[in-house]
């Protein structure tokens, strides 16, 4: 018997029905020679301080550092958790074969074989990895499964970022908590999280500390065109006032008229970081709300693999574009021009190089279902847009530069000009994006007429009048930049990619590092900004570490993390040397001067040690299949395309529909439902036959649903 372990139930589902395993069983499904089950993400983590020794479990400063000999893991303390852990043990105990079907990432590679180490697995492990979850894809790759050994350092990579962050997470956060928290809160400090943070808070007392002055311009019309001086700003309305005086009693006398014509390079396919960002800036939605969206429409086989950081395909990939085009239906009206000559073979958009685990984020030939959210819209709309755009002609502009002169003051102005839309054209229909400098985008779009070079004219001079303005507050589009270039202000595509290897974080947990500044409450939003609270200025000024909150130096440590990953780095060096600084730190601090940091809200909380709490685990700890039938009580629930019902539903008959009274019913709601036998209070059924449009949806004595 061979033994697919999935990263999770539904995912799990997909690989059973394509393998013929379609037997429900508690905690698995059989059939065909497989057995599939599946993980709730994470099921394992490294041990915590106290199982190492009860001298740990309270915080001292000087039982710091804590450095186990070796890492040990442990189950994740809950009972869910602990039941399909020892269905998944029986299995491998059984199995002839293993076959890790685990996301294919860093971290789903490092779940499972934390997993299989558990269960002391010694039998043979083969790999899945597939970049969509398409019956095709998954065909394809069970078609050409690779040895486990293949993705060694993979996991190597995934368990030393996993042991750096104990590390420094542990030994830093009990540090810092110890000497500076005042016993009212938990100082959280962590790898990626607190140079995040650093960069927050710089760019607050950046904010903070300007002063705003106001400056004068001097401006000029002619043949209806506004001409700036091209001198410094001058910074007293009197000089202004002179130069006015001035530019009254001579002519304006052009100098110099060209036409550069030019082309505008077609945007680059999505990685998720980039996703995050377009999907900020466009629709306001934070990093973590766009990685669960995409993370759905992958599971619902409608995109490739989101948590990516290329923006490249690979050139095996060339043949399939056609058919993936083909079946984008909703599209058509963009993707006809297209399809009436080959699709181009960019190198922009096709290179082998530039693709590593997997390629960039484009639709899969899955076309999109019509039981989307409206936010999973948006973001197929966007992927889908941008997989179009790519493969469309460069846009050709047209760029007029005109320079004259009033008696010995210069003036220029410019003007821009679409000769020829290409790509543009994709994107016609939707709003333009607002400028933030809209007296500059004005005259950007000035149409400037044919000047001759020593004409000469009356014209009208002015003043205007302005105000520098400070830096602008990160938002999470540019945070997310940010931590991809490790604080370097980069907007060249090119050296961006080049910028990759060094960024803070990985494209799947930026949202996860930004969401725990908010809970930790280092950083609040006001509208789209990001703003650093007091508590998270004070914590990073009480750091005199810079290699604590050095966006380059963590750089520097994710680049070694990468070359572990490419084999090219030993996975203990970086341990050794996380060891020696949290050593150094530790020191440095334990017999530093000691202040209280202001909490931005005085709560007092007793430090003590936290269970960790992954948020994926959260949604995953109560799965469909582990959950009894609240009707026979013997059989578990089975989750279907429109109802959850009773695995044993010819028998027993249970099911309740994803939809009751109009109202779509989300997983939590239909749990409520089952575990509690009614939900909270909630709006929007639209079919009640006695119009009630809202109330609480409860279970009868027959296992009906009423709303009241």
């Amino acid at each position: 018997m061979k033994l697919c372990i999935a990263e999770k139930p539904s995912v799990a589902r997909d690989i059973a029905k394509v393998l013929g395993a379609t037997m429900p069983k508690q905690g698995y499904m059989e059939g065909n020679g497989y057995c599939v089950t599946w993980t709730f993400g994470h099921l394992c983590t490294l041990k915590e301080p106290h199982d190492y020794g009860p001298q740990f479990k309270s915080w001292n400063l000087f039982s710091l550092p804590i450095i186990p000999n070796s890492f040990g893991i442990k189950l994740i303390p809950n009972k869910g958790v602990e039941n399909q852990f020892k269905v998944i043990e029986r299995l491998v105990e059984e199995c002839d074969e293993v076959i890790n079907c685990g996301d294919a990432g860093q971290e789903g590679e490092l779940i499972q074989r934390w997993v299989l180490q558990k269960a002391k697995c010694n039998k043979p492990i083969q790999r899945l990895w597939i970049s969509s979850l398409t019956e095709d894809a998954i065909k394809e790759g069970f078609a050409s499964l690779k040895p486990a050994e293949d993705y060694k350092n993979l996991y190597l990579a995934g368990n030393a970022r996993a042991i750096g962050d104990w590390l420094l997470g542990i030994n830093a956060t009990r540090l810092f908590t110890k000497k500076f928290g005042g016993n009212k809160a938990v100082l959280s400090i962590g790898r990626v999280q607190t140079p995040t943070l650093a960069m927050l808070v710089q760019r607050q007392k950046e904010i903070d500390a300007f002063t705003t002055e106001e400056y004068w311009e001097l401006k000029t019309k002619y043949r209806d065109v506004i001409f700036n001086a091209a001198i410094d700003r001058l910074k007293t309305l009197e000089r202004a006032e002179k130069g006015l005086e001035y530019l009254k009693v001579n002519p304006f006398e052009i100098v110099s008229f060209e036409i550069k014509e030019g082309k505008e390079k077609n945007p680059r396919l999505f990685d998720l970081t980039g996703l995050q960002v377009e999907a900020n800036k466009k629709y306001g939605y934070s990093a973590e709300n766009t990685l669960n969206y995409i993370q759905s429409l992958y599971e619902k086989k409608h995109v490739t693999y989101p948590r990516v950081d290329t923006t490249y395909l690979s050139e095996s990939l060339y043949p399939k574009i056609e058919g993936i085009l083909q079946k984008m239906h909703p599209y058509q009206d963009l993707i006809a021009p297209l399809l009436e000559a080959p699709i181009p073979k960019s190198k922009a958009v096709f290179d082998d190089a530039k693709v590593t685990d997997h390629h960039a984020i484009i639709p899969t030939e899955v076309p999109p279902s019509q039981n989307l959210s409206r936010e999973e819209k948006l973001i197929y709309d966007l992927i889908a847009k941008r997989f179009i755009a790519v493969f469309y002609p460069e846009c050709k502009i047209s760029n007029t530069l005109v320079e004259g002169k009033v008696g010995t003051i210069p003036f220029k102005t410019s003007g821009r000009q679409i000769l020829e839309p290409g790509w543009r054209a994709v994107y016609a229909k939707e709003p333009k994006e607002e400028s933030t400098d809209k007296e500059k985008e004005k005259e950007e779009e000035q149409t400037i007429p044919e000047f001759i070079v020593g004409e000469t004219g009356p014209h009208d001079p002015m003043i205007h009048q302005g105000k520098t303005t400070p830096p602008k507050p990160y938002t999470e589009a540019t945070l997310l930049r940010a931590m991809e270039t490790a604080g370097k202000q980069v907007e060249d595509d090119e050296l961006r990619e080049l910028l990759k290897n060094n960024g803070i974080g990985r494209p799947s947990t930026r949202a996860n590092i930004i969401e725990t500044l908010f809970k930790r409450k280092y950083i609040e939003k006001k509208r789209k900004n990001l703003i650093a609270t007091q508590t998270g200025i004070q914590l990073i000024d009480t750091i005199e570490d810079e290699l604590l909150k050095s966006p380059e130096l963590t750089g520097e440590w994710e680049l070694k993390l990468r070359k572990i990953e490419k084999g090219e780095y030993e996975a203990n060096l970086f341990k050794e040397e996380l060891i020696q600084m949290v050593t150094e730190l530790t020191d440095k601090v334990v017999y530093g001067k000691g202040k209280v940091i202001t909490l931005q809200e005085e709560e007092k909380e007793e430090v003590k040690e936290k269970k960790k709490r992954e948020p994926a685990q959260k949604k995953e700890l109560q799965s469909w299949e582990e959950t009894k039938c609240p009707k026979c009580k013997e059989h578990n629930l089975i989750k279907g395309k429109t109802a959850v019902g009773c695995s044993d539903f010819k028998n027993c008959g249970f099911k309740i529909t994803f939809e009751i009274f109009g109202k779509k019913l989300s997983d939590k709601q239909l749990l409520d439902l089952v575990l509690k036998g009614k939900t909270s209070k909630l709006k929007g059924f639209s079919t009640h036959p006695e119009a009630i449009a809202e109330g609480v949806l409860t279970l009868s004595d027959d296992f009906q649903t009423q709303l009241s």
